[in-house]
């Protein structure tokens, strides 16, 4: 199965598709289509594994759900497709691996079962923070160029689905998490993005042996992968010299470029900011001496200085597309974002409420931190093995107090008392969601006239919440309690 693709002899294999979340429901679905017989593997026991299961059984294939259903290998596999949250040590795909059985992600597979004579062009972002964001901003740009796109992978539809999809699309913008990039051996994008990249996941890499250092390696690793193979553009951040450091090392096709972005005025072969202006010295003719004006600073919202950075990402790689430059600003313009994003949620005596409860690593935490110039902090969650050390001393002048909850609330309580010991802390015991509310009455007590309530976590929500978007919700609604008002 190593070089299978779409023409491959699908009828004559076996495939194993462990997990049965949206990815893998999709690609079961495809491989069904293409004639393979499939097993599928998910050691949960929810309701709505057991909807999907029904539909996958009724296609064809065999679906075995409930504790211990992943344990192993089932015989005669010639190829796995995994979720993205499996572990490379988990046994059955450790078994895999052991017995030479190649183990696939849905965007692998989806790279492989793309149509020969219809090849969709991908677009590809990646990194720690700002995704989501950068790829909705990417697709309404290809859209307002008059492109057929779809926002595709981590962002939430599998990228299969798109693929399969008689509305023909042109391109994609891609979000491709380390987990998915982890399992996608040959990806070869027209252009990608690595927007940054800092401690995030280390729970996921510990199978790396040699601690903290060796998981962050691994992590990077995955995220490199990216720009392997790329044979349009590779973009990077001009901030962080580990993303262009990737590139250096990237296996590209010959004529590839390195396409910078930076929030100070461009240097050749890069986008940047210039007198209130997103301006593009890369994709232009005399960009020896001058420059492009894309989009006003004012179409970028909500606007923040890492938001701006998202921007002139999406617009790299669709100005690499060919994406012509009116199309830069309408696009921006054009985006309506998801919630939980730095959502201003209600203003009330002088003091601005703001969810950010998407920001669920130290690093997006910080992006949310730049933009205020004094706060109450609303922070807790699932650390995931990352330190808040550099966060606190970066910020710790603008920290009024700080309300503290979740599982390792303690991690970040003990880092304030070491680098800010004079701010104010607050830490709330236990694990039910009604915390939040205490939480907002706490920070209200503190803030005054000209502050920030900023809920910014920096840690994961799953151990309170089912996602960071209820976790945001609840937030919003305690806000309103304490304010009576919304934004």
């Amino acid at each position: 199965m190593a070089a299978a693709e779409r023409t491959s002899p699908w009828p004559r294999a076996r495939a194993v598709v462990a997990g049965l979340g949206a990815s893998g429901y999709a690609a079961a679905d495809a491989l069904l289509e293409l004639g393979a017989a499939v097993t599928v593997l998910d050691d949960g026991d929810d309701p709505s594994l057991h909807e999907h299961g029904r539909i996958l059984e009724t296609l064809g294939a065999e679906v075995r759900l409930g504790p211990g259903s992943s344990a192993r290998l089932p015989e005669g596999a010639d190829v796995v497709i995994t979720s993205p949250g499996w572990r490379p040590d988990r046994p059955l795909l450790a078994q895999a691996a052991r017995t030479g059985i190649p183990v696939w992600g849905e965007p692998e597979l989806a790279w492989r079962l793309m149509p020969v004579d219809r090849r969709i062009t991908w677009l590809g972002v990646t990194g720690t923070n700002g995704k989501t964001t950068t790829t909705q901003m990417l697709d309404s740009m290809l859209r307002a160029g008059g492109f057929r796109s779809a926002a595709v992978g981590n962002i939430g539809r599998p990228i299969i689905e798109a693929i399969n999809d008689p509305a023909g699309y042109e391109v994609l913008a891609v979000e491709l998490s380390s987990f998915q990039l982890h399992w996608s051996p040959s990806l070869a994008l027209h252009s990608a993005a690595v927007l940054n990249l800092h401690a995030d996941h280390l729970e996921w890499y510990a199978y790396a042996a040699g601690g903290t250092a060796a998981a962050m390696a691994a992590y990077g690793a995955d995220k490199a992968r990216i720009y392997h193979r790329v044979h349009r553009s590779c973009v990077y951040n001009v901030a962080e010299p580990a993303t262009r450091e990737m590139v250096a090392a990237a296996d590209v096709v010959e004529g590839a470029r390195a396409i910078g972005f930076t929030l100070a005025i461009p240097s050749v072969a890069q986008l940047g900011v210039v007198d209130g202006q997103i301006v593009d010295r890369a994709f232009v003719a005399r960009r020896q001496t001058s420059a492009l004006p894309l989009a006003s600073l004012d179409d970028v919202r909500p606007y923040a200085p890492h938001n701006v950075e998202n921007a002139l990402a999406a617009a790299a790689l669709a100005r690499s597309f060919g994406v012509a430059a009116p199309a830069i600003g309408r696009g921006l313009r054009d985006l309506r974002l998801g919630g939980h994003r730095i959502e201003t949620v209600a203003e009330a005596g002088g003091v601005r409420w703001v969810d950010d409860s998407k920001a669920t690593n130290p690093h997006a935490a910080n992006s949310s931190m730049r933009a205020f110039e004094r706060i109450v902090w609303i922070a807790g969650g699932q650390a995931k093995g990352t330190s808040f050390d550099d966060l606190i001393s970066a910020h710790r002048d603008r920290l009024r107090g700080a309300v503290l909850l979740g599982a390792d609330r303690r991690v970040i309580a003990e880092a304030l008392a070491e680098h800010a010991p004079e701010v104010p802390v607050v830490v709330l015991d236990g694990t039910d969601t009604s915390l939040m509310a205490e939480a907002v009455r706490r920070a209200a007590r503190m803030a005054l006239p000209g502050d920030t309530v900023l809920m910014a976590p920096g840690c994961a929500s799953k151990d309170m919440w089912p996602g960071y978007a209820q976790r945001g919700d609840d937030f919003a609604a305690a806000v309103r309690d304490v304010t009576g008002r919304g934004a």
